[in-house]
Parts: C-alpha cells; sequence; structure tokens
C-alpha cells in the first residue's frame, strides 16, 4: 500500500504525515550502536508529545510495518526448518538460530529507550495511548502491543515492585497525587483524602523502582464489622475504639491504576493478594475480605439500551424484564406514563422515563417495587452478559472475577450510591465481590516471587 493511500485511509495530511516520518526516522537512528541516544530519545518524546491521536495511529502503523525483520531474511530459515524433521539432530540448534536471529526489532528499540531517565514512563504512556487508539483503530496493533507486554512482563515483577502504605505521615504529594488519581469516588479536597487515613482506614500503593514518585495502582481500604452493603458506611468518618474492636472486615472500596499502559498485566490481583495478607497478619480478627465496587456503564450501556429493544448483543432480551416484575409493581410504575395497557414495549417505556428522571428515588413505593428485579437485572449483568472474548461485561466484574474473587445475587446492593453519580453511572447500584481464603492460598502460591517484596511503614 502506498503512502497516498495510507494517508487517506488515516484521515492524514502532509503535515500530519511528515511528522509521522520524522519521528520514525529518530526511532530508526535510535537503533544504530553509535547513535547519540540521549538526543534522539529527547527528540522522539518531543515529537510524540506534540501528535493528536491519529497521527499517533499513524505512527503505531509504521513502526509496525517498518520497523520488522525483513520477509527476505526469514525466507531461507523458514524454509531451512520445513525441511528439517522435529527429530533431526539439527532441529533444536536450527530453532535456536532462528530465534536468536529474528528477535523482534522493536523490543530492542524499546529495551534502549528503557535505559534513559524517563523511559520506563515514556513506554507506560505509550503503550496508554496503543489501548486507546486500539479501541476504534481498524489496523490491527497487537504485534506492537506484544512487544511492549513482553518486556513489562519482565520489568514489573520481583526485585522492581515494592508496596508502601499511605498515611498522613507519607510525604505530601504522594497523598496529593492518590487524591488526583481517584476515580473511582473523586475528591474535592486534600482534608477529604486526609480522612480516608484515618485509623479504621488503610491506603497502599505499588510503586516501581523507577518510578518512585508515581504509584503504579493503589487502593483504598476501609476497617469494617461486617460487611458494608452502601458508600456511606465506608466514606463515613473513621470509628471510635469500641468500634475498631470489632472489626472483622476489610472493605476494598476503590482501586485506581495510574498507569494506563499496565493495564492487562495483573498487578491489581498482585496487590490485592499482598495487601489482603498483610492485613490478616495485622489484625487476626480481620477474616472477611470483600469491595464495595461500582458498576459502571450499566444504565447507560446495557440497561437503557435494553429496555429500548437494542439487545442484539445482550444474553437478555427486552421482552424479558416486565416478567421480573410483580403485577402491583408493572401498574404502578405503568401509572407514572398513563398507561393502562400491560405492554411490554410501553412498560419498558415508562421504566426508561422513570430512571432518567432521579428523582425516582425520593418515592418509597416506587423504590419498593423496583429494588429486587432491579438486582436481579444487575446481577445478571455481572455474572451472566460476556464480550467477544468470553469476559464479564462489565469491566469492574471483569476485573475482580477474573482476580478470582465470587459474586451472588444477595451481594447486589440497591441504591447503595444514591449520588448524582452514582445514579447516572448504575442507578445507584454497588456489588460486594468477595476475596476467600482460597483465592488467598491461590495467590500465594502464583506470586511466590511476590513474598520478598519490600513492604514500608504497614502498621502503625
Amino acid at each position: 500500500m502506498d503512502i497516498d493511500t495510507k494517508k487517506k485511509e488515516n484521515g492524514l495530511t502532509d503535515v500530519n504525515q511528515r511528522l509521522i516520518e520524522e519521528c520514525l526516522k529518530a526511532f530508526r537512528a535510535l537503533r544504530e550502536d553509535d547513535a547519540q541516544f540521549d538526543q534522539l530519545f529527547q527528540k522522539i518524546k518531543l515529537l510524540y508529545l506534540s501528535m493528536e491521536e491519529n497521527e499517533k495511529e499513524g505512527l503505531f502503523r509504521a513502526v509496525i510495518e517498518q520497523i520488522e525483520v525483513p520477509r527476505t531474511e526469514m525466507e531461507p530459515y523458514v524454509d531451512a526448518l520445513m525441511k528439517c524433521g522435529q527429530d533431526d539432530p539439527q532441529w533444536p540448534a536450527l530453532l535456536s538460530e532462528v530465534r536468536n536471529r529474528f528477535y523482534s526489532p522493536r523490543l530492542k528499540l524499546f529495551q534502549k529507550i528503557s535505559y534513559s531517565p524517563g523511559g520506563l514512563k515514556f513506554l507506560l504512556d505509550f503503550r496508554g495511548d496503543l489501548l486507546t487508539v486500539q479501541r476504534y483503530s481498524k489496523l490491527d496493533l497487537r504485534p506492537l502491543d506484544s512487544d511492549i507486554i513482553f518486556l513489562f512482563e519482565m520489568w514489573f515483577q520481583e526485585g522492581f515492585l515494592y508496596l508502601e502504605e499511605i498515611t498522613l505521615d507519607s510525604a505530601y504529594n504522594q497523598i496529593a497525587l492518590i487524591k488526583e488519581s481517584d476515580m473511582v469516588h473523586p475528591m474535592a479536597s486534600i482534608e477529604e483524602m486526609g480522612q480516608r487515613l484515618g485509623k479504621d482506614r488503610r491506603c497502599f500503593a505499588l510503586y516501581h523502582r523507577l518510578l518512585p514518585q508515581e504509584p503504579i495502582v493503589f487502593i483504598e481500604v476501609a476497617l469494617t464489622n461486617g460487611l458494608a452493603r452502601n458508600v456511606s458506611e465506608v466514606m463515613a468518618r473513621a470509628g471510635g475504639r469500641r468500634e475498631r474492636e470489632k472489626v472483622d472486615t476489610a472493605i476494598f472500596y476503590s482501586i485506581n491504576n495510574t498507569q494506563n499502559g499496565l493495564a492487562g498485566l495483573g498487578l491489581g490481583k498482585m496487590l490485592i493478594g499482598k495487601v489482603v495478607d498483610s492485613l490478616k497478619k495485622g489484625n487476626e480478627k480481620i477474616s472477611n475480605f470483600s469491595t464495595l465496587s461500582p458498576v459502571p456503564g450499566y444504565w447507560q450501556g446495557y440497561l437503557k439500551p435494553l429496555l429500548e429493544g437494542k439487545d442484539d448483543n445482550f444474553s437478555l432480551k427486552h421482552t424479558d424484564i416486565m416478567p421480573l416484575f410483580s403485577k402491583k409493581a408493572v401498574s404502578k410504575i405503568l401509572e407514572r406514563g398513563d398507561e393502562t395497557t400491560y405492554d411490554s414495549d410501553r412498560f419498558n417505556a415508562v421504566l426508561v422515563s422513570v430512571l432518567s428522571d432521579k428523582t425516582w428515588v425520593e418515592n418509597d413505593e416506587l423504590r419498593k417495587s423496583i429494588k429486587h428485579p432491579m438486582e436481579k437485572i444487575a446481577y445478571h449483568y455481572i455474572a451472566h452478559e460476556k464480550n467477544l472474548q468470553g469476559k464479564p461485561l462489565n469491566p469492574v466484574a471483569s476485573f475482580h472475577l477474573g482476580n478470582g474473587a465470587t459474586v451472588s445475587q444477595r451481594n447486589i446492593n440497591f441504591l447503595a450510591n444514591p449520588s448524582e453519580k452514582g445514579l447516572k453511572e448504575s442507578c445507584g447500584i454497588m456489588v460486594n465481590y468477595i476475596y476467600t481464603f482460597n483465592w488467598l492460598s491461590q495467590v500465594r502460591r502464583s506470586f511466590r516471587l511476590f513474598d520478598r517484596v519490600e513492604i514500608k511503614g504497614l502498621f502503625r
């Protein structure tokens, strides 16, 4: 495919293309043994930071297509492999030669970049952008992503990571950074962050030794008596001494990945596992570990389209909704729209209207009418609706269930977050994902390499 065709496909102008080609030229020059590394890397950073998303997409494509092993170099070895039987004594040596000779040139390039100050952070942002572009791009960007993942899986393991508890004695810039990075329960002030570091609260962050000033992922924990089922329980100020003596449960209520480039590498599982282990060692009375999690996308991305009949991609169908409600509840809802006919489409239309107006939470009778059906629908969404890869459609469910947590319908909490954000996001529903000790034992075995990770300031 010629350059003009590619430009047209990506919507690139000559100016865009020149920027991409200049950046690609610097990438290529960086591969040379006598390259002026620092100057070239700084040039790459400046050029890359000046790019818009469509230009970055063009660069990703160019890197995949032009920084690669030429086919002409591979053909003789591929032919030799095809002619050599696996039981031939030459097979192991030939296979080893192929592996060594055709090591991805992009890997070598990224390794060089990682050696420079700021190189790891650049690659994290680079992959974060790659994942963003991948969501809408028609291009197959997986070869580039695979190269970066290969390196990250080596770098983000034993010896490179350490766990640190964030306390009121932690550096102000670390407390402020976590305050600004909490996307689950955003904070309006630094004082609010201080409340989350009280005596019945914990905050842990995982760091990489090359990024000591910027946490990779962090988790906020509330220590409670029993399972917390609504946001007010975990957002309340820390309790007194008598309440603290009754603590038996750790609620993970906010987990945030601050580096989008590390998505999918399992660091959240590592963090939760280590925090569970550490909290148990610090307080033997803590025997229950759970989250209190939001359900992003439940209303706008699932229930509303479902009620509107846009259910082609869902296992639950719009005709399945009305039967979940009692006849009395159906009548009450239809009355809100001046409807009297028991018709599924009309019922769904009125329910969309009701749930779109946040004042429904102020009506006791209406809340009682929809509570159990809403819990059933939410549980179906979390536990049974899958994407094309067979993973839970809801991203938070995918994270926790993929990490080994369990969930049942009794873990669905109706109106657990009646705030404007909670209603808009999930009709106020929140979920407890349960982490069991059987899970903890499995994590200990899976991440045995993490047992020697350094923990700073763990207990007060």
